[in-house]
């Protein structure tokens, strides 16, 4: 598999009046060309945070790298200047963020917002790049494109909103699209439709895909690998067949526990007990000690290393059967 992407040891903190929040606390996984990876996982467990490094997005302060390697086709992100950055950002690597009202300048037309974007990384014409615009409305399915070029973010529905900003993500053609929960606050009938946009596009250009998400039945429809995160943690990585039916970790099939069944009896649903450290106050040990039904005085003692128990799939836990 050709890697696209490689994150090593990724360690993304930041200062606060509480002390150090480790939100990314030494992340490693890898991307291959026209692949999707989901990254799941509870809130607060530094999936955003992931993407936003990737991105050189995170604010500094407060916000800074405390190590780890981020390889872009043999670039290190972490070294490049914010003008290199500045040409990826867009052009090679482009990103959906969860919320599109507060992500959209509200003073623009989206027009205006998507053309701008194609100026600055084409040398073409802007009677080119407004015609590539309403092209890339046209694709992502919003009806009479040209006249959607003057309408302003507040003036279209979220469903809408989060088009323009996919519109927007791909008017590059970029090589990787990371995907920040691009359905949060959609109905489900919309969310279904951008997911089927986002996987449509991802076969047709053959880009590679980071999706974030807390949903499991995303990441089986749309993902071939998985990353489970915990606690600014990666506690569990495999292909999606692997995650589904062999779950390694107790998070992960926790996680898998919780998915409501239909067809099955009429019964409580499962849930995972306590709730995730804050990323100021980290816990000794495995940090899912204090939640897991399996663990004992070693595992709240001494901390676990992603370890590899079959090809391709790894885990961070002390209970696995080698």
């Amino acid at each position: 598999m050709e890697k696209i992407l490689e994150v090593k040891n990724l360690k993304t903190y930041y200062s606060t009046d509480s002390g150090t929040a480790k939100a990314v606390d030494g992340v490693s996984f890898s991307l291959g060309r026209n692949r999707t990876l989901g990254i799941v996982g509870e809130s607060g467990c530094g999936k955003s945070v992931t993407a936003l490094s990737i991105m050189r997005l995170v604010p500094m302060p407060p916000g800074y790298f405390a190590g780890g390697e981020i390889f872009w086709q043999d670039a290190n992100l972490l070294e490049l200047s914010e003008e290199q950055m500045r040409k990826l950002r867009g052009d090679d690597i482009a990103m959906i963020f969860q919320e599109p009202m507060s992500s959209l300048n509200p003073v623009y037309t989206c027009g205006y917002q998507i053309i701008e974007q194609i100026l600055l990384h084409r040398q073409i014409s802007k009677k080119e790049a407004k015609e590539q615009a309403t092209e890339m409305l046209r694709l992502v399915g919003i009806p009479n494109p040209f006249e959607r070029l003057d309408a302003y973010p507040h003036e279209l529905s979220g469903g809408m909103r989060q088009r323009v900003m996919i519109a927007m993500a791909l008017s590059c053609d970029p090589a990787l699209l990371i995907a920040d929960e691009p359905t949060t606050a959609l109905d489900v009938t919309v969310q279904a439709q951008i997911l089927e946009l986002v996987g449509k596009l991802q076969s047709d250009t053959g880009m590679s895909v980071i999706l974030i998400t807390h949903d499991f039945g995303v990441i089986a429809e749309l993902c071939e690998d998985v990353l489970v995160m915990y606690a600014s943690k990666v506690v569990e990585g495999g292909s999606v067949s692997q995650i589904f039916s062999n779950p390694l970790h107790p998070y992960t099939a926790g996680l898998l526990k919780s998915i409501p069944r239909i067809g099955t009896k009429k019964q409580r649903l499962n849930v995972i007990e306590g709730n995730v450290p804050s990323a100021t106050r980290l816990p000794e040990g495995c940090r899912f000690a204090n939640r897991c039904p399996l663990a004992d005085a070693h595992c709240r003692k001494f901390e676990p290393e992603l370890r590899e128990y079959e090809p391709g799939h790894r885990a961070a836990c002390w209970k696995i059967r080698a």
